[in-house]
């Protein structure tokens, strides 16, 4: 009921600012009506006179600061609220033979105070969309004030090879409403690159905000079109161009393949290095295997071979003349 009144008030407040030709009083005028000002200004100076003109004339000195006052566009009810409280405040305080220059300049101090504590508007964010948060009300003028940006933002460019993925998010970048929000999803096929509502037909299925096609088919390369929609009022429009490009060769993958395993091939760190063990042979082939322990080791091979056939040799004559 408050918010009826006070868009009520709204011719009645543009008629006030020629009749006072006050237009300091700005948030004054939106919020309170022309019959309870007159009847504040008539309980403290009486029905005519220079009283009351010296009354009217302190109404505007008061309020001066409240001229280009912006407040958050949800705000609006609490501040017209706070307005009314103030005038049954001033009423009383008239009625109580209280000074209406005592009176103005501490109920335009307090309200100076309510202004500052209530919630301020968000920053518009470009480069579309219809920000309900950001909205405005000016009390110079009694009008409320968007963002002037087009529902539809610019269109996303999308290149996606054929069989491969292809993903779509829905979101913008300033804040929407915590509820009754939903997207609807339109396509416009045929390579088509477009923001026209008229290419565009609907895709029942897609219905939250984001979207995925796997595999891409050249069928798929034209122009996806989200809505984000709030209680089913369009909050801003995205679109995304899907440019489908030709999958290259067999050869030339099994190519790429082949490449990318010598790319990432190197050699094991954690392999152990086994001791070079060089058979008779390399030993007597490569002077530089020759090393003290490697001689060792053939004179010891050689000491065994003598003492072997020495012992060969003498088992030979013993069975050879014993059998003589």
């Amino acid at each position: 009921m408050a918010l009826l009144a006070q868009d009520s008030a709204v011719p009645c407040a543009l008629v006030a600012l020629t009749v006072f030709r006050a237009p300091a009083w700005a948030c004054l005028i939106c919020f309170t009506s022309y019959k309870e000002r007159t009847r504040i200004c008539h309980i403290f100076a009486g029905i005519q006179g220079p009283e009351l003109e010296k009354c009217q004339e302190a109404f505007s000195s008061a309020f001066a600061d409240l001229a280009d006052i912006e407040i958050n566009y949800d705000e609006r009810s609490h501040l017209h609220d706070a307005f009314t409280q103030m005038t049954h405040s001033l009423q009383e305080i008239a009625a109580a033979q209280g000074s209406f220059n005592i009176a103005f300049p501490d109920a335009a101090e307090k309200m100076r105070k309510v202004i500052m504590k209530l919630k301020g508007a968000q920053a518009c964010v470009p480069p579309c969309g219809f920000q309900d948060v950001a909205r405005r009300f000016l009390c110079y003028g009694c009008y409320s004030k968007a963002c002037n940006f087009p529902l539809d933002c610019p269109v996303q460019d999308l290149t996606v090879t054929r069989g491969q993925q292809a993903k779509f998010s829905c979101t913008v970048n300033f804040q929407l409403p915590k509820e009754e929000i939903t997207y609807s999803w339109k396509f416009a096929g045929g390579g088509l690159r477009t923001q026209d509502q008229s290419y565009f037909r609907d895709i029942p299925r897609a219905q939250g905000y984001l979207a995925r096609i796997r595999p891409v088919q050249p069928t798929h390369s034209g122009t996806f079109s989200c809505s984000v929609l709030h209680d089913q009022r369009p909050v801003a429009r995205l679109y995304f161009f899907l440019n489908v490009t030709s999958a290259p060769p067999r050869g030339e993958i099994e190519l790429q393949v082949s490449f990318r395993n010598v790319l990432r091939w190197a050699p094991k760190e954690t392999e152990t290095l086994e001791p070079w063990r060089p058979s008779l042979g390399e030993l007597l082939a490569r002077p530089e295997a020759l090393t003290p322990g490697n001689q060792c080791l053939l004179a010891a091979l050689a000491a065994v071979a003598s003492a072997s056939t020495t012992l060969m040799v003498w088992v030979f004559f013993r069975w050879y003349f014993k059998g003589n």
